[in-house]
């Protein structure tokens, strides 16, 4: 029983890191419809400026670690409104261009993460808490599960009140169904859209800080690994839902570290088969829209 408690557990912070990946992913491709391989950048990005700023800090106090999620957060907005003002803006309807240039970015980005920091992984370590467990049923569960499925659900939360809620919200959304007729009542869409990229950049920020204490390590590869789960998890979940991105990524996780317990170590095949199985029965994903 213990260890099911502690797979539960340990799959469901796994789900909250890529949730924080895909929901970014999710959102700009349903909301603008382009294909963002240069994703994971944003958090690797994220995660090793909040590195380099908790270890200056005091990787082991709090202050540290809230200053590494803060900048982490504004490393990865900061490089997506870049990259969407500088390069996807041009591209926008033509996503064969947008595919090769966001696939050329994070290319280029590795190899320039691999020229500052280096090829080998940044071993890291948190306040104490975070590196203790807590006894629940039986299991002894790693503390920083807590703090990325935390984080995570706000991140969630964030997200729907600004497009629910918000006049920039309302407006995403009026672009996505008719730009044109917005841009004719005088509304600048493009602002909105970059918007969109930023918010996508924050969470995958936030998620780059997290991943690095949950593997306990940086590496300039850590988000094009978790970029290819993104992907899968975008797909399940519904291209643009991201109710669908966050139960998609709680099914991802908990598949992979259930089967590869139990299945001998099958966890990314396991993934691969739901996907296709999703594919097959369902193509628009668990939440998507029936087209």
């Amino acid at each position: 029983m213990s260890t099911v408690i502690l797979l539960l557990f340990t799959g469901v912070g796994l789900g909250a890191i890529y949730f924080l990946v895909a929901s970014g992913l999710s959102l700009i491709y349903g909301l603008m419809h382009v294909l963002n391989f240069a994703h994971g950048v944003f958090l690797s990005l994220g995660a090793f400026l909040g590195f380099e700023v908790a270890s200056r800090l005091g990787a082991t106090t709090w202050t540290g670690f809230a200053a590494s999620l803060l900048v982490g957060a504004l490393a990865g907005a900061v490089f997506a409104a870049l990259t969407e003002r500088l390069l996807v803006q041009r591209l926008y309807e033509r996503h064969i261009e947008q595919v090769l240039v966001t696939v050329g970015l994070g290319l280029a980005a590795v190899a320039l993460f691999d020229g500052i920091w280096g090829t080998d992984p940044k071993f890291i370590s948190g306040p104490p808490w975070m590196g203790r467990t807590t006894h629940i049923l039986g299991a002894n569960v790693p503390n920083d599960r807590f703090v990325a499925i935390l984080v995570a659900g706000l991140v969630l939360l964030g997200m729907v009140l600004f497009l629910q809620r918000t006049r920039y919200g309302m407006i995403i959304r009026a672009g996505v169904e008719n730009r044109a007729m917005v841009t004719a009542l005088g509304i600048d869409v493009r602002t909105a859209f970059t918007l969109v990229f930023t918010i996508g950049g924050i969470a995958a920020g936030l998620g780059g800080v997290l991943a690095s204490h949950y593997f306990g390590y940086v590496s300039p590869l850590l988000g094009q690994t978790l970029l290819i789960f993104a992907f899968i998890v975008t797909v399940i979940g519904g291209l643009g839902s991201l109710t669908g991105a966050a139960i998609a990524s709680v099914l991802v996780a908990l598949l992979q570290q259930f089967a590869n317990y139990y299945l001998w170590g099958t966890g990314d095949l396991a993934v691969v088969v739901l996907l296709a199985v999703v594919l097959l029965t369902r193509p628009s994903g668990l939440m998507g829209r029936r087209a």
